[in-house]
């Protein structure tokens, strides 16, 4: 989830095109593919790592009109207006809410055999019981990232966010799931309740914790430059992008609250009406190799559930107990689910009361 653009783009709802490379007349023989996914969540060719649209398209001969888009709502909302394109990576629950709708279409995995090196813990998801829509991308979890020369202790839970001694300096993440999902494990509740007087609950606890001066922004890749620089003493953000963070600032510091927290997977599909399906299936065939696979690993930082490309990790890598948190760890965090439409609701209009 990681991986996403601004705040004015997410209330706009616009997911903005970027140029593919080398896009001349006559280059891409073999048609285009039109690729929806988060900001920040691609080997992209900076820094010597190995650009991925660009080999893709160079070895296929398939042009990539790749966007990219703040959150699971926003790319709803975008699917919902009409909007069209090949391959979306959304995250488990809205995968959930994606297939109950009728929005996915069926993958043929005889044009994605790749998808056979999917470790088999990622198989069958509550997500996607049938493995039928989507192919797992990535996966990781949600923590609080903390500025260890900002913060004279050692952060263990939640409560921290809403402690008045980090006033001005606490920065939130800014979609209504995972906000709101932080206060829920605060005052113990699952993230997937659906009693409207918990979720009303954390919301006033959201609420007074801006009253009380603590939040300084709600954000999401603008937390990068903030805790990188220095800007913030701590956030909410996910555990790939503080690996990415901490090559900035070794003074940043990660913890799982010990509330437990988010676990997810982000996954590959096809929504219906993409125009071209076949060159989708090869998109995420490609995406799936293990060279690919290595690349935006080792770019992005989250976690791989493809087994060859764990093997041909570097063990220090895979050996991180941020990336790759012990079983006993991952037994006390929670996916979401999808949600039922009244708490849906629920959720938009709680949303919308926090940020008024």
């Amino acid at each position: 989830m990681k991986k996403i653009l601004s705040l004015a783009l997410a209330a706009l709802l616009v997911c903005p095109l970027l140029t593919a490379c080398g896009d001349s007349a006559g280059k891409y023989p073999n048609g285009e593919v039109n690729v929806l996914n988060w900001g920040e969540y691609i080997s992209d060719g900076q820094d010597e790592t190995l650009d991925v649209i660009k080999k893709f398209q160079e070895d296929t001969g398939i042009k990539v009109n790749y966007t990219v888009c703040p959150d699971n709502e926003t790319l709803y909302a975008n699917l919902k207006q009409g909007d069209s394109y090949d391959v979306i990576i959304p995250s488990d629950y809205m995968i959930s809410r994606l297939i109950d709708e009728e929005m996915l279409l069926p993958l043929n995995f005889d044009n994605i055999p790749n998808a056979a090196d999917v470790d088999p813990n990622f198989l069958n998801p509550a997500y996607d019981p049938e493995n039928a829509y989507s192919v797992p991308y990535m996966w990781g979890t949600v923590g609080i990232i903390y500025n260890t020369s900002m913060v004279d202790e050692a952060i263990t839970s939640y409560q921290a966010l809403f402690d008045t001694k980090y006033a001005g300096q606490v920065l939130m993440i800014n979609n209504s799931r995972d906000a709101i999902g932080v206060a829920l494990k605060t005052l113990g509740y699952s993230y997937n309740t659906t009693d409207p007087a918990q979720i009303a609950e954390a919301t006033d606890l959201l609420i007074q914790q801006k009253k009380d001066g603590i939040v300084q922004a709600y954000v999401m890749d603008e937390i990068f430059d903030k805790l990188e620089g220095g800007e913030a003493a701590m956030g909410v953000y996910y555990a790939g992008d503080y690996l990415s963070m901490q090559d900035n600032n070794e003074d940043l510091a990660f913890v799982l609250p010990s509330e437990g927290t988010n676990i997810f997977t982000d996954a590959m599909c096809i929504p219906v009406g993409a125009a071209n399906q076949e060159n989708a299936e090869k998109f995420i065939n490609f995406m799936c190799s293990t060279e690919v696979g290595v690349a935006n690993c080792e770019a992005i930082g989250y976690s791989t559930p493809l087994m060859s490309v764990k093997a041909a990790l570097d063990p220090e890598i895979t050996s991180d107990p941020v990336a790759y948190p012990s079983d006993e760890v991952l037994a006390s965090c929670e996916a979401f689910l999808n949600l039922p439409e009244a708490t849906l609701k629920l959720y938009d209009s709680e949303w919308l009361r926090l940020k008024a």
